[in-house]
């Protein structure tokens, strides 16, 4: 058995803390590259914004396998030995992606990493907790700094890597590596302490009770996966909206979580000042309200205000929710923590995200096709598309098909048909051919990316309403009780 017993030497608290921020570093480099290059990726494989949103998906519900299948085990098999598949998991899955020749080895790649960033919360969410058993949720926002923080790193990085043009999407989904390789040589060959649950002589079933069984946490368990929907569905799609839009998109993304992170590292304060189901409640209302903004704001002053709001609204959900399952019902250990994530992620990646995505093929196509001036222009590129025919380039020649299915429907129907129409216009701008067609397609889909892309935010809104409603009644009923108050894992569950 590989968990650490109470009485063992570890390392430092510090040193372990450290090593735990280093871990998740790695895992929001690669939500943030594999956000930055999802346009990339969508125009080089001839994509649907759906079939992106499964990539992008599957970069966060292979988080919520791991999480079901590790978090149970985390006391038994024990945290050091979780890091060291994430840290294989990691290497592996960036080198799929890297490799890839279609929609498959992305996914694929796309779902490895993620199982790498679940099994880093499996092991270092009840780490931190076991480290710090009197200050759970102030350490938990410091720790979750290093989500949007490392965002803020990949983003930047990316940035730069454009600017000096280093373009290729293989290189910047490289930077994961980084990371990925320090936190490996930081934490897996440690001495880890023992978590809660064995410390306290938390039985597995006792675990499984409290998680399971106790109403409070099934209702967190709703809860989350409307908070992880609200916060990571729109950041997802940020970059690639924004930038359909002509506005640097990655930028936006780096300022949203710029912001989270430094949020949430002076969090002390404001948790011990407000309750945390006080900072749910304002949390739900704000992020509601910069949400709604950003998916009307045109042109970047109006996205960067817009992304303000947004970013104060979601910065305390995620280490906020685990942190008050950890303090109200800490019987749950580990297979709370674990199975929070697990929801929160598993929702954004099977549901939202590719919800999102459809969402946003339907009004993107809605866009060209509702306009008589943009099928025209539309009609009009296929048409110029189909004399692309240079047997040395097979991304020509992919065009040319691709718009002569198009016109073929269009003749039938004398309408653009949705999905293939927009593929099209995609496969015609990664044709690279020197006609002034391919500048013309970008100039008629980027524009309907960006609207479907904003439509798609404002239907996760709804969201915020709802959550504002439940917390505000537990908000209410802690008022009622005397006030917030942290139980010890001795008591019992309500």
């Amino acid at each position: 058995m590989n968990q650490q017993t109470a009485a063992s030497p570890v390392d430092s608290p510090q040193r372990l803390f450290f090593g735990s921020c280093v871990s998740l570093v790695a895992t929001s480099v690669a939500f943030a590259t594999v956000g930055a290059v999802m346009l990339a990726l969508k125009d080089t494989f001839t994509l649907t914004n759906a079939q992106v949103g499964w990539i992008g998906g599957a970069a966060l519900w292979g988080f919520a396998v791991t999480q079901v299948v590790f978090a149970p085990l985390c006391d038994t098999l024990g945290m050091r030995f979780l890091l060291r598949l994430a840290f294989a998991c990691h290497l592996l899955g960036t080198l799929v992606m890297i490799l890839a020749v279609g929609f498959w080895s992305l996914f694929v790649g796309a779902l490895i990493i993620a199982m790498g960033n679940g099994l880093v919360e499996a092991a270092c969410n009840p780490l931190v907790a076991a480290l710090y058993p009197g200050n759970k949720t102030v350490k938990l926002n410091q720790f979750h700094v290093w989500f949007p923080g490392g965002i803020v790193i990949g983003g930047l990085a990316t940035y730069l890597m454009d600017q000096v043009g280093l373009t290729s999407w293989q290189l910047k989904l490289g930077l994961i590596l980084i990371p990925t390789l320090m936190y490996g040589y930081l934490m897996l060959g440690r001495r880890f302490p023992a978590t809660e649950g064995v410390a306290s002589g938390v039985s597995m079933g006792s675990m499984f009770r409290a998680t399971l069984l106790t109403p409070l946490m099934i209702l967190m368990l709703v809860c989350m996966a409307m908070t992880a929907s609200v916060e990571l569905g729109p950041n997802r799609w940020v970059p690639a909206v924004l930038e359909a839009g002509g506005m640097a998109g990655i930028l936006v993304l780096v300022w949203i979580n710029g912001l989270m992170a430094v949020m949430r590292y002076f969090a002390g304060p404001l948790v011990h000042r407000v309750s945390p189901t006080g900072i749910l409640l304002a949390s739900a209302v704000v992020s509601g309200v910069g949400l709604f903004a950003l998916s009307y704001a045109r042109g970047i002053g109006p996205a960067l205000l817009a992304a303000t709001v947004f970013a104060v609204g979601v910065c305390y959900f995620w280490p906020t929710m685990l942190g008050f399952v950890s303090e109200r019902i800490p019987r749950s250990g580990a297979l709370g923590l674990g199975l929070m994530g697990a929801v929160g992620m598993a929702t954004v990646g099977l549901v939202t995200s590719p919800w999102m995505g459809a969402i946003a093929d339907r009004y993107a196509h809605e866009y060209i096709a509702d306009s008589q001036a943009h099928v025209d222009e539309t009609v009009a590129i296929m048409q110029q598309a189909v004399t692309f025919s240079d047997p040395d380039n097979p991304d020509a020649v992919a065009a040319a098909d691709a718009a002569n299915r198009v016109l073929d429907a269009y003749r039938q129907t004398e309408r653009l048909p949705e999905n293939e129409t927009a593929n099209a216009l995609r496969a015609v701008i990664n044709s690279a051919v020197d006609d002034p067609a391919v500048g013309q397609a970008g100039d008629v889909l980027r524009p309907a990316d960006n609207h479907g892309g904003r439509i798609s935010f404002r239907r996760i809104v709804p969201l915020c309403a709802i959550l504002t409603l439940i917390f505000a009644g537990l908000f209410v009923n802690d008022r009622r009780a005397g006030g917030y108050r942290a139980r010890s894992i001795n008591e019992t569950e309500v």
